[in-house]
């Protein structure tokens, strides 16, 4: 009987083992494949990626084009802020608009001819104030206009050619006993040397008068084209940032500041060279009483010596 049993139970054992083998095998065999099906569950999950992309860049698609003007006027703010940096006349000047451009060319030559002007006048006034006062003192003490053409010599002066017309009409006149009629036939001639100087030294006078008077408007005309253009340019980039547009101002601005440059001193200089030509008259006007005088004491001289010889006949 305890054979029996002991047989049972290992009888019974070994049915216990062997129901228990077939899992453990089955787990043995699935064991391999069980990394394959991870795998499997991640390629889907690789190539995923790739497809959820675009959608989760759709999204900032828009965000990205509501920005762009943002953009852009912050590279325009900063271009005009590099260029603001180097604002210069020049620069202000190479970057005007072609109108503007030839108004500024067009006062700045204007400012060259008032200044050779005013230097070439002030030496030919200078010399023939020079040469009218020489004149005057060289004949203070001359006694016949005879006697004043010799003093003088052959320098040319307005003083030579009173004494020349004078000296013209005395010889034209001969015979004639009115001294009355001499002296105007020689006033009349005086006057139209005088005009004639007049005119010669105030030679110039009316091109800075102009210029004195039409450059504030023309650089006027050049700042409001630059303007309309400064505005336009505005519309165009769709901002009023000032920093945008002040270059364009400033080139227009500049036309304006170059007519002042240019009317300021021709006006000054016409008012100066008004007076200095005036003083010029007045010492023209003492030459030409000079020669009257001196004319008139030929006349004078011509009929005591007259009334000498006749009553020497008698």
């Amino acid at each position: 009987m305890p054979l029996s049993r002991a047989m049972t139970f290992a009888a019974v054992a070994a049915l216990a083992m062997l129901s228990l083998a077939p899992p453990s095998l089955a787990q043995q065999n699935a064991s391999p494949a069980a990394p394959s099906a991870p795998v499997a569950q991640q390629a889907p999950a690789v190539s995923q990626p790739p497809a959820a992309l675009p959608q989760a860049a759709s999204p900032a698609a828009p965000s990205d084009a509501a920005a762009t003007p943002v953009e852009r006027e912050a590279k325009a703010l900063k271009a005009a802020t590099a260029e603001l940096k180097e604002l210069s006349p020049w620069t202000m000047f190479k970057s005007a608009d072609v109108v503007v451009k030839a108004v500024m060319i067009g006062l700045a030559f204007a400012s060259l001819v008032t200044w050779t002007i005013f230097i070439a006048k002030m030496i030919e006034l200078t010399v023939v104030q020079r040469k009218v006062r020489s004149a005057l003192n060289k004949i203070a003490d001359a006694r016949s206009l005879a006697e004043a053409q010799f003093a003088l010599g052959a320098k040319g002066s307005v003083l030579a050619a009173f004494l020349a017309a004078a000296m013209r009409e005395a010889r034209l006149s001969a015979g004639i006993s009115s001294d009355a009629g001499i002296k105007e036939r020689a006033a009349s001639s005086f006057a139209e040397i005088v005009r004639a100087e007049a005119r010669r030294i105030r030679l110039g006078m009316g091109l800075l008068a102009t210029i004195g008077a039409t450059s504030p408007f023309v650089g006027l005309f050049g700042t409001v084209w630059g303007i309309m253009n400064s505005f336009i340019g505005i519309s165009k980039s769709q901002t009023t940032n000032l920093a945008v547009v002040a270059p364009g101002i400033a080139e227009a601005l500049l036309a304006t500041a170059i007519g002042l440059v240019a009317a300021i001193p021709a006006v000054i200089i016409y008012n100066h060279f008004s007076r200095v030509t005036k003083g010029y008259m007045e010492l023209v006007s003492r030459a030409s009483g000079a020669a009257g005088r001196l004319l008139s004491r030929d006349l004078d001289r011509t009929h005591v010596s007259g009334q000498h010889v006749r009553g020497a006949a008698e």
